[in-house]
């Protein structure tokens, strides 16, 4: 692993710029807004592209009905609209419409997490992970960086089950090298390939760059450590993580969500299950009443940042068994 950090573009540009290609090429990909063009930043695919773009104004649960029926005829309908609203507001809508009735919409969950920052708990969707995850049939993928982004969105057009895409907004940090593959379901490992390792980083979405980071950090202090992408929770790659968690001293799981019902719990439970028993910490938002203020300062005041990921490794490190 390089230490060199070349940050890239916000997901949702890289998002609407990709959408914007694949649909000058196919006129069956319609992207349907909830007055979030602008936030969705398909300013520009409106202007090229007005007759597949479909907008019906600040009505979520009206969105994600109409693209179940749009899906039904055929086309290929990707649904861009804030996290909060969609798996609160439309969850009937995403569970009944989309995911019972298999129909392959491609919902954009846009400003997830807490990008919405100083707008508070009302604008955070720290909740969805947990209540899609509790839905049959419909993927959940959160990319971690601009590559990630671009080869979901490919593979979002054809996908042939409900997909729910979930996107930040400030620039990220390009994390893959050359030649990297992207698959729905695959989680990648964005460290060097080793037999053992002290710590091992599970993380998703935005929250990926700054374990990759602390990695960096705990490298210099002569400390091993693996991070896996986990940009899918379902399908989700028990395979792999028990490959990483298997060659680690502790594990350390970094979500930008609830600290129940996300990441950390499908890799709790799959540890359990099993019978792979290491010091274990789950890193997320914790049960109460969020904090006001930007996501930098809330990411630094639940310990999502690296400087603290180094700590809580550290910490953890001493609390491991030894034969």
């Amino acid at each position: 692993m390089g230490n060199q950090i070349v940050l890239g573009r916000p997901n949702l540009v890289v998002f609407a710029e990709t959408l914007l290609s694949l649909a000058s090429e196919d006129s069956d990909i319609l992207a349907l807004t909830s007055d979030s063009r602008g936030s969705g930043k398909l300013t520009q695919f409106a202007k090229d592209l007005p007759a597949q773009i479909v907008e019906v104004g600040i009505a979520e649960q009206n969105i994600v009905g109409v693209a179940a029926g749009l899906a039904s005829a055929g086309k290929k309908a990707f649904v861009v609209s804030p996290a909060c609203f969609l798996t609160a507001r439309a969850l009937e809508q995403i569970k009944n419409d989309v995911a019972y009735s298999d129909q392959p919409v491609k919902i954009i969950g846009i400003s997830a997490g807490i990008s919405y920052g100083s707008l508070g708990t009302t604008h955070h969707s720290l909740h969805d992970f947990a209540v899609l995850l509790a839905i049959n049939n419909i993927d959940i993928v959160a990319p971690a960086d601009n590559f990630e982004t671009r080869e979901v969105i490919r593979a979002a057009v054809n996908h042939p089950r409900p997909i729910y895409i979930r996107f930040g907004k400030k620039p990220l940090p390009d994390l893959h090298k050359d030649g990297a593959r992207f698959n729905i379901g695959k989680a990648i490992q964005l460290s060097l390939e080793k037999d053992h390792y002290d710590v091992a980083f599970i993380a998703t979405g935005e929250a990926v760059s700054q374990a990759f980071m602390a990695s960096i950090n705990l490298s210099e202090l002569g400390i091993s450590s693996c991070v896996l992408s986990i940009h899918s929770l379902r399908p989700f790659d028990q395979e792999m993580v028990g490959c990483a968690v298997t060659r680690s001293d502790v594990v350390i799981t970094v979500e930008e969500h609830s600290i129940h019902g996300g990441l950390g719990c499908l890799v709790a439970s799959y540890m359990m299950e099993a019978e792979i028993f290491r010091p274990m910490k789950i890193i997320g938002i914790p049960d109460e009443h969020t904090v006001t203020g930007s996501q930098k300062e809330i990411f630094n005041h639940y310990g999502l940042s690296e400087q603290y990921l180094t700590r809580c490794a550290q910490d953890l490190l001493k609390r491991k068994v030894t034969a």
